[in-house]
């Protein structure tokens, strides 16, 4: 009878995929993996820098066992972890995961020092102030007008946005990105609802609302719950 392979190594243009079983002992796992990883990079001459992702199933790993299989792979001189891949979270992060999944629905005015943070998405039918600050894990929509700060993406979510009938805040940031106001000219006072996102060089570029319709298609499941 064939022994069980607790460990599978694929070569893919991008570097190694380690398939990892997620039955056997992780002490079990990790002695494989270190032999089959000495067995491998031995039959190879060539020393360049190999990108590994792992993918380990239904193995919930802690953070300590993560850092462990990393060191191991780097033990192996030219190899460098990319991602370690898992089908298991804790119930804290499947709650988090489904509180930056929300839309959180708002109806009030911001005012001078105060600070309103969600961790999904907020929709606010209301003004912000100056003075005031609205932040949200995901996207921000201003049904009213923003003069104060607005902080979307905040966990570090670049494809965020910020979009409002009246765009003028002291502040905007999308992720680590930020941004002064936006100039308006006395003419401009009754423009349309406009948007802020992170473009290609990394800048944040205001814009009108119907540029978000290619810019972001994902927005659209927000229509009807999907």
């Amino acid at each position: 009878m064939k022994n069980r392979q607790n460990v599978t190594i694929k070569g893919t243009k991008d570097g190694l995929v380690l398939y990892l079983d997620d039955v056997c002992s992780y002490e079990e796992l990790k002695r494989e993996l270190d032999q089959k990883l000495s067995a491998t990079l031995r039959t190879q001459e060539d020393r360049h820098v190999i990108g590994v992702k792992v993918e380990v199933g239904n193995r919930y790993l802690t953070e300590e066992q993560r850092e462990e299989l990393k060191a191991l792979i780097r033990q192996k001189k030219n190899l460098v972890v990319d991602d370690i891949e898992s089908n298991v979270i804790t119930k804290e992060e499947a709650f988090q995961l489904k509180a930056e999944a929300e839309v959180v629905t708002v109806s009030r005015i911001i005012r001078s020092g105060q600070v309103l943070k969600v961790a999904g998405d907020l929709l606010l039918i209301g003004d912000v102030n100056p003075g005031g600050e609205v932040i949200a894990g995901g996207n921000i929509f201003i049904m009213g007008t923003l003069k104060g700060i607005a902080h979307a993406g905040c966990f570090g979510n670049e494809e965020a946005v910020i979009a409002a009938s009246s765009m003028k805040p002291s502040q905007i940031r999308i992720s680590g990105c930020i941004n002064r106001a936006p100039d308006h000219s006395p003419s401009n006072e009754h423009r349309e609802m406009e948007c802020a996102y992170i473009n290609e060089d990394h800048q944040i570029i205001i814009d009108r609302l119907q540029a978000l319709i290619h810019l972001r298609p994902n927005l659209t499941r927000l229509e009807g719950g999907q």
